[in-house]
């Protein structure tokens, strides 16, 4: 057995890089995190989001796809997700 592990596969930017997004339900949530992800593509096609709400209500699940032009964008986007309070997985 080696001791090596599969390198994780390379993306090559810029992309369309699908994201999810999982936040509490809540009036203006939806909103609010689609205002953060334009700060980081300003072209975001947000007719294409799919909104799926969980079997108790408490959260939503969001899946959208974005132009990602480098890891440094998709951390900082994850931060700022994740600062809002709201998100609590991005995927």
């Amino acid at each position: 057995m080696s001791d090596k592990t599969p390198e994780a596969p390379k993306i090559e930017f810029p992309c369309q890089y699908p994201i999810k997004i999982i936040c509490s339900a809540g009036d203006g949530v939806i909103e609010l995190v689609l205002a953060v992800v334009r700060q980081h593509d300003a072209a975001l096609d947000a007719d294409k989001l799919v909104v799926q709400d969980s079997k108790n209500g408490r959260f939503q699940s969001l899946r959208l796809v974005m132009t990602a032009t480098g890891e440094q964008q998709l951390q900082q986007l994850h931060a700022d997700l994740k600062a809002t309070g709201h998100v609590h997985m991005v995927l």
